[in-house]
């Protein structure tokens, strides 16, 4: 398999998306209010991507996709396609998708947003799904089987409640949007494929309140749960350093680190 390796000015160029992309969510989070619609979220996303940080949607004309972000709302998996009819409510969960390409480099974040109030259950659900992401981040090391990833998302969710969409993956990311490797979210026990630093990829476990199995809808694009219960996603992108890892997409004030040294 061939994985690619980022160099020194590759990974610069990676990290300067990745801040942007980070923006785009922290910039986004006071206008997720009731009533809002989801393309007047796109809009505002579209705009501050291109004018003011003069960099480009991914998403975008990526295989037909009309819109500049994807946002999925409660039982909507992912890769939901923003549109004029469809208005947030109070108690609604949100997943916003932000995808930059920044001089022809890509960065891949997304998180949750709570609509208002909503229900413990669904508070409970997003905590699990980032706290799902943030726990791999310490076991992040050179030498490591890739592996890791998923048995350490999956050990974790096995006791609680929820479970693990598997038909979707992390993946490469850099001078595409998609490269080698794919991540998987659970244990697959292939060691094969070892953590090498420069290897950059993105972590986005989907966590379902219910089964986890989903289906497409007609657009070809919208992922749904097909008992129709609600589902959580969070992503970022990471580095592998010599030494641990980097959060390329860490948000402003994100309680997390951004540099991880797990040797």
């Amino acid at each position: 398999m061939n994985i690619p390796i980022k160099n020194h000015e590759e990974i610069k160029k990676i990290r300067i998306a990745g801040n942007i992309a980070s923006n785009v969510l922290h910039m986004i989070k006071k206008h997720v209010v009731s009533g809002i619609t989801t393309a007047e979220l796109d809009n505002i996303c579209h705009k501050y991507i291109t004018k003011k940080e003069k960099a480009i949607p991914a998403c975008l004309g990526y295989y037909g996709f009309p819109k500049s972000i994807c946002i999925s709302i409660n039982e909507t998996v992912c890769h939901g396609i923003p549109n004029e009819y469809t208005k947030l409510k109070n108690g609604d969960i949100v997943n916003i998708d932000v995808t930059i390409i920044k001089k022809k480099y890509y960065a891949d974040t997304s998180k949750m947003f709570i609509v208002g109030n909503c229900q413990d259950h669904a508070l409970q659900l997003c905590q699990v799904a980032k706290q799902s992401l943030y726990i791999t981040f310490p076991k992040i090391k050179p030498g490591l089987p890739l592996n890791i990833i998923g048995k350490t998302i999956q050990n974790y969710i096995k006791n609680t409640p929820f479970s693990i969409v598997k038909e979707y993956c992390g993946h490469g990311i850099g001078k595409n949007f998609h490269e080698q490797p794919h991540i998987l979210h659970y244990n697959n026990f292939d060691t094969s494929i070892v953590l090498k630093p420069g290897m950059i990829f993105t972590i986005e476990p989907i966590i379902n309140a219910g089964t986890n199995k989903v289906f497409c809808m007609h657009d070809n694009w919208t992922i749904r749960t097909k008992d129709n219960n609600l589902s959580a996603q969070y992503e970022h992108t990471i580095l592998v350093t010599h030494n641990g890892c980097e959060i390329l997409t860490k948000r402003k004030n994100e309680k997390i680190q951004k540099i991880y040294v797990n040797m």
